[in-house]
Protein backbone atom coordinates (compact mmCIF):
# COMPACT_ATOMS: atom_id res chain seq x y z
CA UNK A 1 0.00 0.00 0.00
CA UNK A 2 1.12 3.39 -0.77
CA UNK A 3 2.48 6.15 1.95
CA UNK A 4 0.17 8.49 3.39
CA UNK A 5 2.20 11.90 1.89
CA UNK A 6 1.83 14.42 4.50
CA UNK A 7 2.63 18.43 4.32
CA UNK A 8 1.48 21.46 6.63
CA UNK A 9 -2.24 20.85 7.31
CA UNK A 10 -2.49 18.21 4.94
CA UNK A 11 -2.33 14.23 4.14
CA UNK A 12 -2.67 12.96 0.88
CA UNK A 13 -3.43 9.55 0.24
CA UNK A 14 -2.27 8.77 -3.58
CA UNK A 15 -4.29 5.50 -3.77
CA UNK A 16 -7.35 6.65 -2.23
CA UNK A 17 -7.41 9.55 -4.14
CA UNK A 18 -8.39 11.93 -1.52
CA UNK A 19 -6.61 15.10 0.01
CA UNK A 20 -6.84 15.06 3.80
CA UNK A 21 -6.94 18.65 6.27
CA UNK A 22 -6.41 17.21 9.19
CA UNK A 23 -8.83 14.13 9.74
CA UNK A 24 -11.43 15.37 7.17
CA UNK A 25 -11.66 14.54 3.34
CA UNK A 26 -11.00 18.22 1.32
CA UNK A 27 -12.96 18.33 -2.21
CA UNK A 28 -10.33 18.33 -4.35
CA UNK A 29 -11.43 16.12 -7.51
CA UNK A 30 -9.39 12.51 -8.28
CA UNK A 31 -7.25 14.50 -11.21
CA UNK A 32 -5.89 17.34 -8.98
CA UNK A 33 -5.38 14.75 -6.82
CA UNK A 34 -3.25 12.89 -8.79
CA UNK A 35 -1.37 16.12 -9.96
CA UNK A 36 -0.65 17.47 -6.25
CA UNK A 37 0.41 13.79 -5.48
CA UNK A 38 3.14 14.36 -7.94
CA UNK A 39 3.88 17.21 -7.45
CA UNK A 40 4.36 16.56 -3.63
CA UNK A 41 6.60 13.21 -4.29
CA UNK A 42 9.04 15.17 -6.07
CA UNK A 43 8.89 18.54 -3.75
CA UNK A 44 11.49 20.80 -4.71
CA UNK A 45 12.22 19.24 -8.29
CA UNK A 46 10.67 20.67 -11.76
CA UNK A 47 7.96 18.69 -13.19
CA UNK A 48 7.18 18.33 -16.73
CA UNK A 49 3.48 19.06 -18.28
CA UNK A 50 4.08 15.89 -20.45
CA UNK A 51 4.74 14.02 -17.07
CA UNK A 52 1.99 15.71 -15.09
CA UNK A 53 -0.36 14.68 -18.23
CA UNK A 54 0.54 11.91 -18.10
CA UNK A 55 -0.14 10.97 -14.53
CA UNK A 56 -3.61 12.83 -14.82
CA UNK A 57 -5.00 11.56 -18.34
CA UNK A 58 -2.77 8.07 -18.93
CA UNK A 59 -2.38 7.29 -22.56
CA UNK A 60 -4.79 10.30 -23.38
CA UNK A 61 -4.33 13.17 -25.98
CA UNK A 62 -5.46 16.72 -24.10
CA UNK A 63 -4.95 20.48 -24.24
CA UNK A 64 -3.01 22.30 -21.80
CA UNK A 65 -5.78 23.74 -20.68
CA UNK A 66 -6.81 21.01 -18.72
CA UNK A 67 -4.04 21.01 -16.87
CA UNK A 68 -3.99 24.82 -16.35
CA UNK A 69 -7.62 24.23 -15.10
CA UNK A 70 -6.93 21.70 -12.63
CA UNK A 71 -3.28 23.08 -11.19
CA UNK A 72 -5.49 26.04 -10.54
CA UNK A 73 -8.39 23.98 -8.70
CA UNK A 74 -5.12 22.81 -6.23
CA UNK A 75 -3.56 26.12 -5.65
CA UNK A 76 -7.06 27.67 -4.64
CA UNK A 77 -7.98 24.62 -2.53
CA UNK A 78 -4.60 24.97 -0.62
CA UNK A 79 -5.07 28.64 -0.17
CA UNK A 80 -8.14 28.56 0.89
CA UNK A 81 -7.95 25.96 3.89
CA UNK A 82 -3.99 27.18 4.61
CA UNK A 83 -4.38 31.05 4.35
CA UNK A 84 -0.97 30.36 2.11
CA UNK A 85 -0.90 30.81 -1.58
CA UNK A 86 2.22 30.34 -2.65
CA UNK A 87 2.61 26.25 -2.82
CA UNK A 88 3.24 25.54 -6.33
CA UNK A 89 5.49 27.64 -8.47
CA UNK A 90 4.89 27.88 -12.49
CA UNK A 91 8.30 26.99 -14.35
CA UNK A 92 7.24 28.83 -17.46
CA UNK A 93 7.37 26.53 -20.74
CA UNK A 94 8.97 23.69 -18.58
CA UNK A 95 5.79 22.59 -16.11
CA UNK A 96 5.53 23.00 -12.23
CA UNK A 97 7.44 22.73 -8.88
CA UNK A 98 6.30 21.85 -5.26
CA UNK A 99 8.01 24.87 -2.70
CA UNK A 100 5.52 24.29 -0.07
CA UNK A 101 6.14 22.80 3.95
CA UNK A 102 8.78 20.01 4.23
CA UNK A 103 6.70 16.65 2.92
CA UNK A 104 7.04 13.38 5.23
CA UNK A 105 5.66 9.98 4.54
CA UNK A 106 3.44 8.07 7.07
CA UNK A 107 2.72 4.44 7.16
CA UNK A 108 -0.78 4.04 5.75
CA UNK A 109 -2.29 1.62 8.21
CA UNK A 110 -1.26 3.80 10.82
CA UNK A 111 -2.90 7.01 9.03
CA UNK A 112 -6.02 5.05 8.80
CA UNK A 113 -6.19 4.58 12.35
CA UNK A 114 -5.52 7.96 13.25
CA UNK A 115 -7.84 9.53 10.56
CA UNK A 116 -10.70 6.76 11.50
CA UNK A 117 -10.26 6.32 15.14
CA UNK A 118 -9.43 9.07 17.46
CA UNK A 119 -8.32 8.14 20.96
CA UNK A 120 -11.13 6.82 22.90
CA UNK A 121 -12.55 6.81 26.16
CA UNK A 122 -13.16 3.24 28.35
CA UNK A 123 -16.07 1.83 28.54
CA UNK A 124 -18.17 1.86 31.27
CA UNK A 125 -17.52 -2.14 31.90
CA UNK A 126 -14.33 -4.17 32.10
CA UNK A 127 -13.06 -4.09 28.09
CA UNK A 128 -9.74 -6.12 26.44
CA UNK A 129 -7.99 -6.27 23.57
CA UNK A 130 -6.16 -9.59 22.35
CA UNK A 131 -3.32 -8.66 20.45
CA UNK A 132 -2.03 -11.13 17.37
CA UNK A 133 0.39 -14.00 19.79
CA UNK A 134 3.99 -13.86 17.87
CA UNK A 135 4.46 -17.38 16.65
CA UNK A 136 7.61 -18.63 17.51
CA UNK A 137 7.76 -22.17 15.34
CA UNK A 138 10.37 -21.00 13.09
CA UNK A 139 7.22 -21.39 10.58
CA UNK A 140 5.58 -18.73 9.11
CA UNK A 141 3.17 -21.17 7.29
CA UNK A 142 1.96 -21.57 10.94
CA UNK A 143 0.97 -18.40 11.14
CA UNK A 144 -2.46 -19.15 10.36
CA UNK A 145 -2.48 -21.43 13.30
CA UNK A 146 -1.52 -18.95 15.90
CA UNK A 147 -4.06 -16.26 14.65
CA UNK A 148 -6.76 -19.02 14.79
CA UNK A 149 -5.72 -19.55 18.14
CA UNK A 150 -6.13 -15.91 18.52
CA UNK A 151 -9.59 -15.58 17.01
CA UNK A 152 -10.82 -18.28 19.29
CA UNK A 153 -9.74 -17.17 22.46
CA UNK A 154 -11.35 -13.56 20.94
CA UNK A 155 -14.91 -15.42 20.30
CA UNK A 156 -14.23 -17.30 23.67
CA UNK A 157 -14.00 -13.72 25.94
CA UNK A 158 -16.83 -11.92 23.40
CA UNK A 159 -19.46 -14.63 24.85
CA UNK A 160 -19.45 -12.93 28.20
CA UNK A 161 -22.08 -10.39 28.41
CA UNK A 162 -20.24 -8.20 30.84
CA UNK A 163 -17.35 -7.88 28.88
CA UNK A 164 -16.38 -5.55 25.90
CA UNK A 165 -14.41 -6.92 23.69
CA UNK A 166 -12.24 -5.22 20.25
CA UNK A 167 -13.12 -7.34 17.24
CA UNK A 168 -9.72 -9.43 15.96
CA UNK A 169 -10.08 -6.93 13.11
CA UNK A 170 -8.97 -3.82 14.55
CA UNK A 171 -6.05 -5.73 17.35
CA UNK A 172 -4.99 -7.09 13.89
CA UNK A 173 -3.25 -4.09 12.51
CA UNK A 174 -0.84 -4.78 15.10
CA UNK A 175 0.30 -8.09 13.78
CA UNK A 176 4.20 -8.09 13.49
CA UNK A 177 5.10 -4.58 14.71
CA UNK A 178 6.44 -3.73 17.97
CA UNK A 179 3.71 -2.05 20.29
CA UNK A 180 3.26 0.00 23.57
CA UNK A 181 0.75 -1.75 25.43
CA UNK A 182 -0.08 1.19 27.37
CA UNK A 183 -0.59 3.15 23.51
CA UNK A 184 -3.03 0.54 22.32
CA UNK A 185 -4.94 0.86 25.45
CA UNK A 186 -4.92 4.32 24.35
CA UNK A 187 -6.19 3.40 20.84
CA UNK A 188 -8.57 1.09 21.53
CA UNK A 189 -10.03 2.15 24.06
CA UNK A 190 -9.65 -0.53 26.67
CA UNK A 191 -8.37 -0.92 30.15
CA UNK A 192 -6.67 -4.57 29.43
CA UNK A 193 -4.25 -6.18 27.08
CA UNK A 194 -3.70 -9.46 26.17
CA UNK A 195 -0.81 -10.70 24.37
CA UNK A 196 1.46 -13.84 24.42
CA UNK A 197 3.65 -16.67 21.79
CA UNK A 198 2.84 -19.39 20.32
CA UNK A 199 5.10 -22.50 19.72
CA UNK A 200 4.25 -25.49 17.57
CA UNK A 201 6.59 -28.35 17.30
CA UNK A 202 5.58 -31.88 16.00
CA UNK A 203 2.68 -32.52 18.29
CA UNK A 204 3.31 -30.52 20.59
CA UNK A 205 1.77 -26.56 21.22
CA UNK A 206 3.19 -24.05 23.62
CA UNK A 207 1.38 -21.03 24.78
CA UNK A 208 2.43 -17.90 27.07
CA UNK A 209 0.14 -15.44 27.65
CA UNK A 210 0.31 -12.12 29.70
CA UNK A 211 -3.06 -9.97 30.70
CA UNK A 212 -1.24 -6.19 31.42
CA UNK A 213 -3.36 -3.37 32.70
CA UNK A 214 -3.05 -0.75 29.85
CA UNK A 215 -3.74 2.11 32.36
CA UNK A 216 -0.51 1.29 34.11
CA UNK A 217 1.53 -1.09 32.50
CA UNK A 218 0.97 -3.75 35.83
CA UNK A 219 1.25 -7.27 34.56
CA UNK A 220 -2.02 -8.86 36.00
CA UNK A 221 -1.61 -12.28 35.01
CA UNK A 222 0.87 -14.77 33.20
CA UNK A 223 0.77 -18.23 32.39
CA UNK A 224 2.00 -21.04 30.44
CA UNK A 225 0.46 -23.82 28.53
CA UNK A 226 1.61 -26.74 26.92
CA UNK A 227 -0.74 -29.14 25.26
CA UNK A 228 -0.52 -31.70 22.57
CA UNK A 229 -1.79 -30.46 19.20
CA UNK A 230 -4.93 -32.75 19.19
CA UNK A 231 -5.82 -30.82 22.00
CA UNK A 232 -6.10 -27.73 20.98
CA UNK A 233 -9.50 -26.73 21.48
CA UNK A 234 -9.21 -27.21 25.52
CA UNK A 235 -5.98 -25.29 25.32
CA UNK A 236 -8.13 -22.29 23.73
CA UNK A 237 -10.84 -22.58 26.37
CA UNK A 238 -8.24 -22.60 29.30
CA UNK A 239 -6.33 -19.25 28.41
CA UNK A 240 -10.31 -17.65 27.84
CA UNK A 241 -10.98 -18.86 31.01
CA UNK A 242 -7.58 -18.10 33.20
CA UNK A 243 -7.76 -14.30 31.28
CA UNK A 244 -11.25 -13.44 32.29
CA UNK A 245 -10.59 -14.86 36.06
CA UNK A 246 -8.01 -12.38 36.14
CA UNK A 247 -10.26 -9.86 35.40
CA UNK A 248 -13.28 -10.28 37.34
CA UNK A 249 -11.86 -13.32 40.26
CA UNK A 250 -15.75 -13.08 41.30
CA UNK A 251 -16.94 -13.98 37.99
CA UNK A 252 -19.79 -16.60 38.66
CA UNK A 253 -19.22 -20.22 37.40
CA UNK A 254 -22.24 -20.09 35.40
CA UNK A 255 -20.21 -17.12 33.19
CA UNK A 256 -17.37 -19.11 32.88
CA UNK A 257 -19.43 -21.37 31.38
CA UNK A 258 -20.21 -19.26 28.59
CA UNK A 259 -16.76 -19.17 27.04
CA UNK A 260 -17.04 -22.71 26.46
CA UNK A 261 -19.00 -24.05 23.17
CA UNK A 262 -18.91 -26.66 21.04
CA UNK A 263 -15.88 -27.11 18.51
CA UNK A 264 -15.68 -28.71 14.84
CA UNK A 265 -15.25 -32.69 15.16
CA UNK A 266 -12.65 -32.28 12.70
CA UNK A 267 -9.01 -30.57 12.66
CA UNK A 268 -8.58 -30.96 9.44
CA UNK A 269 -11.88 -29.20 8.30
CA UNK A 270 -10.90 -26.29 11.31
CA UNK A 271 -7.57 -25.64 9.47
CA UNK A 272 -9.00 -25.03 6.04
CA UNK A 273 -11.61 -22.45 7.58
CA UNK A 274 -9.13 -20.52 9.16
CA UNK A 275 -6.57 -20.99 6.00
CA UNK A 276 -9.68 -19.60 3.48
CA UNK A 277 -10.62 -16.65 6.04
CA UNK A 278 -8.15 -13.99 4.95
CA UNK A 279 -9.83 -14.74 1.21
CA UNK A 280 -12.96 -14.80 2.35
CA UNK A 281 -12.98 -11.22 4.11
CA UNK A 282 -11.08 -9.97 0.67
CA UNK A 283 -14.20 -9.56 -0.70
CA UNK A 284 -12.67 -9.90 -3.86
CA UNK A 285 -14.11 -11.89 -6.22
CA UNK A 286 -11.21 -13.86 -7.65
CA UNK A 287 -9.86 -14.39 -3.88
CA UNK A 288 -13.34 -15.77 -2.31
CA UNK A 289 -13.18 -18.21 -5.64
CA UNK A 290 -10.13 -19.54 -3.98
CA UNK A 291 -11.52 -19.77 -0.90
CA UNK A 292 -14.75 -21.15 -1.56
CA UNK A 293 -12.15 -24.71 -2.83
CA UNK A 294 -11.06 -24.98 0.88
CA UNK A 295 -14.76 -24.17 2.26
CA UNK A 296 -16.20 -27.08 0.28
CA UNK A 297 -13.40 -29.50 1.40
CA UNK A 298 -14.01 -28.31 4.85
CA UNK A 299 -17.88 -29.12 4.45
CA UNK A 300 -17.18 -32.58 2.54
CA UNK A 301 -15.26 -33.19 5.87
CA UNK A 302 -17.88 -32.36 8.19
CA UNK A 303 -21.20 -31.18 6.42
CA UNK A 304 -22.58 -29.35 9.77
CA UNK A 305 -19.55 -27.48 10.15
CA UNK A 306 -21.21 -23.76 10.68
CA UNK A 307 -18.83 -21.33 10.42
CA UNK A 308 -17.49 -23.23 6.97
CA UNK A 309 -21.39 -22.53 5.43
CA UNK A 310 -21.53 -18.98 6.72
CA UNK A 311 -18.07 -18.36 5.02
CA UNK A 312 -19.15 -20.20 1.43
CA UNK A 313 -22.62 -17.91 2.15
CA UNK A 314 -20.33 -14.95 2.30
CA UNK A 315 -18.46 -15.86 -0.62
CA UNK A 316 -21.41 -16.75 -3.18
CA UNK A 317 -22.93 -13.18 -1.89
CA UNK A 318 -19.59 -11.69 -2.81
CA UNK A 319 -19.86 -13.41 -6.69
CA UNK A 320 -23.50 -12.78 -6.91
CA UNK A 321 -23.56 -8.82 -6.34
CA UNK A 322 -19.52 -8.58 -7.94
CA UNK A 323 -19.50 -11.08 -10.78
CA UNK A 324 -22.28 -10.98 -12.96
CA UNK A 325 -25.42 -11.19 -10.45
CA UNK A 326 -26.11 -14.45 -11.42
CA UNK A 327 -28.47 -16.65 -10.15
CA UNK A 328 -26.82 -19.42 -9.15
CA UNK A 329 -24.46 -17.89 -6.59
CA UNK A 330 -27.67 -15.90 -4.92
CA UNK A 331 -29.28 -19.72 -4.55
CA UNK A 332 -25.81 -21.04 -3.53
CA UNK A 333 -25.55 -18.07 -0.90
CA UNK A 334 -28.89 -18.52 0.63
CA UNK A 335 -28.65 -22.43 0.80
CA UNK A 336 -25.23 -22.04 2.87
CA UNK A 337 -26.71 -19.50 5.08
CA UNK A 338 -29.42 -21.82 6.17
CA UNK A 339 -27.14 -24.30 6.98
CA UNK A 340 -25.25 -22.17 9.20
CA UNK A 341 -28.14 -21.20 11.10
CA UNK A 342 -29.47 -24.62 11.47
CA UNK A 343 -25.66 -25.69 12.84
CA UNK A 344 -24.91 -22.71 14.62
CA UNK A 345 -26.57 -21.37 17.05
CA UNK A 346 -24.04 -21.30 19.55
CA UNK A 347 -21.56 -19.70 16.72
CA UNK A 348 -22.14 -15.94 16.83
CA UNK A 349 -19.99 -15.60 13.69
CA UNK A 350 -21.95 -18.27 11.51
CA UNK A 351 -24.73 -16.49 12.79
CA UNK A 352 -23.60 -12.96 11.37
CA UNK A 353 -22.24 -14.03 8.51
CA UNK A 354 -25.90 -16.19 7.71
CA UNK A 355 -28.07 -13.69 8.21
CA UNK A 356 -26.25 -11.04 5.98
CA UNK A 357 -26.64 -13.89 3.01
CA UNK A 358 -30.43 -14.29 4.24
CA UNK A 359 -31.08 -10.26 4.39
CA UNK A 360 -28.84 -9.34 1.30
CA UNK A 361 -29.34 -12.35 -1.42
CA UNK A 362 -32.88 -13.77 0.60
CA UNK A 363 -34.63 -10.33 1.05
CA UNK A 364 -35.63 -11.72 4.23
CA UNK A 365 -34.70 -8.77 6.61
CA UNK A 366 -37.18 -10.26 9.28
CA UNK A 367 -34.96 -13.13 9.05
CA UNK A 368 -31.69 -11.35 8.59
CA UNK A 369 -31.99 -9.74 12.34
CA UNK A 370 -33.56 -12.85 13.68
CA UNK A 371 -30.11 -13.93 13.43
CA UNK A 372 -28.21 -10.76 14.25
CA UNK A 373 -30.21 -10.55 16.92
CA UNK A 374 -28.77 -14.58 18.00
CA UNK A 375 -25.38 -13.43 17.45
CA UNK A 376 -25.35 -11.00 19.73
CA UNK A 377 -27.03 -12.44 22.36
CA UNK A 378 -24.02 -14.79 22.20
CA UNK A 379 -21.56 -12.68 21.59
CA UNK A 380 -22.39 -8.81 22.34
CA UNK A 381 -19.40 -7.59 21.75
CA UNK A 382 -19.45 -9.02 17.86
CA UNK A 383 -18.70 -5.95 16.04
CA UNK A 384 -19.12 -7.76 12.53
CA UNK A 385 -22.64 -8.41 13.37
CA UNK A 386 -23.24 -4.73 13.81
CA UNK A 387 -21.24 -3.38 10.85
CA UNK A 388 -23.15 -6.70 8.70
CA UNK A 389 -26.74 -5.74 10.02
CA UNK A 390 -25.87 -1.84 9.32
CA UNK A 391 -25.17 -2.49 6.04
CA UNK A 392 -28.69 -4.49 5.62
CA UNK A 393 -30.44 -1.44 7.44
CA UNK A 394 -28.93 0.96 4.95
CA UNK A 395 -30.18 -0.65 2.00
CA UNK A 396 -33.52 -1.32 3.59
CA UNK A 397 -34.11 2.64 3.90
CA UNK A 398 -34.00 2.42 8.10
CA UNK A 399 -31.63 5.47 8.17
CA UNK A 400 -31.00 6.03 11.63
CA UNK A 401 -30.48 2.63 12.73
CA UNK A 402 -28.32 2.18 10.19
CA UNK A 403 -26.60 4.86 11.32
CA UNK A 404 -26.50 3.49 14.78
CA UNK A 405 -24.96 0.22 13.91
CA UNK A 406 -22.55 1.24 12.09
CA UNK A 407 -21.28 3.74 15.00
CA UNK A 408 -21.38 0.75 17.62
CA UNK A 409 -19.48 -1.93 14.80
CA UNK A 410 -16.83 1.15 14.91
CA UNK A 411 -16.28 1.51 18.44
CA UNK A 412 -16.05 -2.22 18.73
CA UNK A 413 -13.90 -2.20 16.21
CA UNK A 414 -11.83 1.05 15.27
CA UNK A 415 -8.91 -0.44 12.66
CA UNK A 416 -11.66 -2.74 11.32
CA UNK A 417 -10.79 -4.25 7.39
CA UNK A 418 -15.04 -3.93 7.07
CA UNK A 419 -15.14 -0.40 7.93
CA UNK A 420 -16.10 0.42 4.46
CA UNK A 421 -19.12 -1.70 4.71
CA UNK A 422 -20.16 0.47 8.06
CA UNK A 423 -18.90 4.02 6.56
CA UNK A 424 -21.11 2.73 3.44
CA UNK A 425 -23.77 2.10 5.43
CA UNK A 426 -23.80 5.96 6.71
CA UNK A 427 -23.62 7.08 3.69
CA UNK A 428 -26.48 5.53 2.93
CA UNK A 429 -28.62 6.54 5.77
CA UNK A 430 -27.69 10.41 5.56
CA UNK A 431 -28.18 10.57 1.79
CA UNK A 432 -31.29 9.00 1.93
CA UNK A 433 -32.12 11.60 4.84
CA UNK A 434 -31.08 14.32 2.58
CA UNK A 435 -27.68 15.24 4.85
CA UNK A 436 -25.67 15.15 1.23
CA UNK A 437 -22.93 16.61 2.81
CA UNK A 438 -22.68 14.41 5.75
CA UNK A 439 -23.29 11.78 3.04
CA UNK A 440 -20.01 13.06 0.94
CA UNK A 441 -17.89 12.78 4.40
CA UNK A 442 -18.82 9.06 5.08
CA UNK A 443 -18.55 7.96 1.49
CA UNK A 444 -15.23 9.96 1.48
CA UNK A 445 -14.40 7.79 4.28
CA UNK A 446 -15.45 4.50 2.80
CA UNK A 447 -13.35 4.64 -0.71
CA UNK A 448 -10.38 5.88 2.11
CA UNK A 449 -11.21 2.39 3.77
CA UNK A 450 -11.11 0.25 0.87
CA UNK A 451 -10.28 1.86 -2.56
CA UNK A 452 -10.46 -1.55 -4.55
CA UNK A 453 -14.45 -1.88 -3.44
CA UNK A 454 -16.78 -0.73 -6.36
CA UNK A 455 -19.60 0.38 -3.91
CA UNK A 456 -17.87 2.66 -2.20
CA UNK A 457 -17.34 4.86 -5.00
CA UNK A 458 -21.44 4.42 -5.76
CA UNK A 459 -22.29 6.00 -2.50
CA UNK A 460 -19.36 8.73 -3.61
CA UNK A 461 -20.93 9.55 -6.97
CA UNK A 462 -24.34 9.88 -5.61
CA UNK A 463 -23.34 12.19 -2.86
CA UNK A 464 -21.13 14.30 -4.81
CA UNK A 465 -24.19 14.70 -7.76
CA UNK A 466 -26.80 15.79 -5.18
CA UNK A 467 -24.25 18.44 -4.26
CA UNK A 468 -24.07 19.71 -7.80
CA UNK A 469 -20.09 18.69 -8.04
CA UNK A 470 -20.73 16.92 -11.19
CA UNK A 471 -17.35 16.87 -12.36
CA UNK A 472 -16.25 14.72 -8.58
CA UNK A 473 -19.31 12.96 -9.05
CA UNK A 474 -18.37 11.79 -12.79
CA UNK A 475 -14.73 11.24 -11.73
CA UNK A 476 -16.28 8.50 -9.22
CA UNK A 477 -18.48 7.24 -11.42
CA UNK A 478 -15.94 6.12 -13.68
CA UNK A 479 -14.32 4.81 -11.58
CA UNK A 480 -16.97 2.47 -10.57
CA UNK A 481 -16.90 1.12 -14.21
CA UNK A 482 -13.48 0.52 -14.06
CA UNK A 483 -13.69 -1.52 -11.33
CA UNK A 484 -16.87 -3.27 -11.91
CA UNK A 485 -16.91 -2.57 -16.01
CA UNK A 486 -20.83 -4.70 -16.10
CA UNK A 487 -22.13 -1.76 -12.98
CA UNK A 488 -25.10 -0.95 -13.66
CA UNK A 489 -27.62 0.71 -10.79
CA UNK A 490 -31.10 -1.06 -11.52
CA UNK A 491 -29.88 -4.71 -11.64
CA UNK A 492 -27.67 -3.80 -8.24
CA UNK A 493 -30.38 -1.95 -6.62
CA UNK A 494 -32.64 -5.18 -7.56
CA UNK A 495 -30.11 -7.71 -6.07
CA UNK A 496 -30.07 -5.83 -2.73
CA UNK A 497 -33.68 -5.22 -2.56
CA UNK A 498 -32.95 -1.77 -2.32
CA UNK A 499 -35.84 0.44 -0.78
CA UNK A 500 -37.72 1.71 -3.48
CA UNK A 501 -37.79 5.65 -2.18
CA UNK A 502 -34.08 4.98 -1.66
CA UNK A 503 -33.79 3.61 -4.68
CA UNK A 504 -35.49 6.49 -6.46
CA UNK A 505 -33.29 9.02 -4.88
CA UNK A 506 -29.86 7.16 -5.69
CA UNK A 507 -31.02 6.44 -9.18
CA UNK A 508 -31.48 9.66 -9.79
CA UNK A 509 -27.84 11.13 -8.79
CA UNK A 510 -26.23 7.67 -10.00
CA UNK A 511 -27.91 9.07 -13.66
CA UNK A 512 -26.29 12.49 -13.41
CA UNK A 513 -23.13 11.03 -12.59
CA UNK A 514 -23.30 9.05 -15.56
CA UNK A 515 -23.52 5.43 -14.01
CA UNK A 516 -25.59 3.56 -16.47
CA UNK A 517 -29.02 2.23 -15.17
Amino acid sequence: MAAILEFGPFRLDGEAGILFHGAEPTGLGQRAVLLLALLVRQAGVPVSKDALIEAAWPAQAIEDSNLTVQIAAVRRMLADISGEAHWIETLPRRGYRYVGPTVTTSDPDRATATLQAPLLTLPDRPSIAVLPFTNLSGDVDQDYFADGMVDDIITGLSRINWLFVIARNSTFAYKGRAVDVKQVGRELGVRYVLEGSVRKTGTMVRITGQLIDASTGVHVWAERFDRRSEDVFALQDDIALSTVGAIAPSLRRAEINRVKRKRPDSMDAYDLVLRAQPDVDSGMPAQVTQALVLLERAIALEPAYALAHGNAAMCHHCLFLRAGLHEANREASIRHARSAIAHGQDDALALTLAGFSIGMDGHDRSAAFTAFEAALAISPSSALTYILGSVVLGWGGDSDRAIEWSEQGLRLSPFDPWAFAAFDAQALGHFHRGRYEEACRAAYRSVQANPRHSITYVQLAAALAKLGRLQEAKAAAARVLELHPTFRYGRQFQGVNCAPALASSLGDALRVAGLPE
